[in-house]
């Protein structure tokens, strides 16, 4: 079946590189430019958006590695306005009490400007009023046995980065977000998981207001070393 995007939405502009074929679905992207310019796009328009797009990321998620390729993570897609808005009480109130304040006294991140970590915390502070107005959210969770562990995620954190990079190839804004996690059990019993089920990020996802464009990251050098710790990796300077 054609996958027919809402009026106004064309992927080709959102992303030069993408070619629509026959049925609107993309090809001959290129993995490092997706890569490089899959920012958090946290102003989402309330659009619908095609469910074989939506079919198309998560396929792309469990394409993931994950431990032992056991395959223990679950998606949980929420498009029921109530349940968005009961978990969205919860993620504003993490804002107000932590993030919120967090933002306001920490200085901007490597490779980030002063005006431009500016505009991520508006930013912040829109997805935070208009969380539950994105169309469609992925939850992406584990089935676990007992507590989660510290490599717990590493079965379930590959699948999300692949599915904002699947996101980011068909011309959907997408961001990962764990903020609920602060409220975890009234979230997850808002999100109606059973036990032994449990939350690693939600994903808003949507036809984003803004454009796509390089993330902001701190030289390669400053987080990289060869053989010992602190020692200076010459080549990763050499990349930049």
């Amino acid at each position: 079946m054609a996958t027919v995007l809402p009026a106004g939405h064309r992927v080709w502009e959102a992303f030069p590189a993408v070619r629509l074929t026959g049925d609107g679905m993309s090809e001959g992207t290129d993995v490092f430019e997706i890569m490089h310019t899959t920012r958090a796009m946290r102003r989402l328009k309330p659009d619908p958006v095609p469910d074989e797009l939506i079919r198309r990321i998560l396929r792309a998620g469990v394409c993931a590695a994950n431990g032992g390729n056991t395959q223990r993570w679950r998606f949980l897609v929420v498009k029921d306005p109530a349940i968005k808005k009961a978990v969205q009480v919860w993620y504003k109130k993490a804002y107000d009490e932590v993030i919120g304040p967090r933002y306001a006294s920490s200085a901007p991140p490597p490779g980030v400007t002063a005006e431009r970590y500016r505009r991520q915390h508006e930013a912040v502070e829109y997805l935070t009023e208009h969380f539950h107005e994105a169309p469609v959210w992925i939850v992406a969770c584990l089935e676990e046995a007992g507590a989660p562990t510290r490599w717990s995620g590493a079965s379930v954190y590959p699948a999300v980065q692949n599915m904002l990079l699947a996101a980011r190839a068909l011309g959907l804004g997408a961001t990962l977000t764990t903020r609920h996690l602060l409220f975890e059990k009234e979230a997850e019993a808002a999100l109606g998981l059973p036990p032994g089920v449990h939350s690693y990020a939600i994903l808003p996802i949507g036809w984003p207001m803004g454009r796509f464009g390089p993330v902001g990251r701190g030289p390669l050098e400053e987080v990289v070393y060869l053989d010992r710790w602190g020692e200076t990796w010459r080549e990763a300077a050499a990349a930049e």
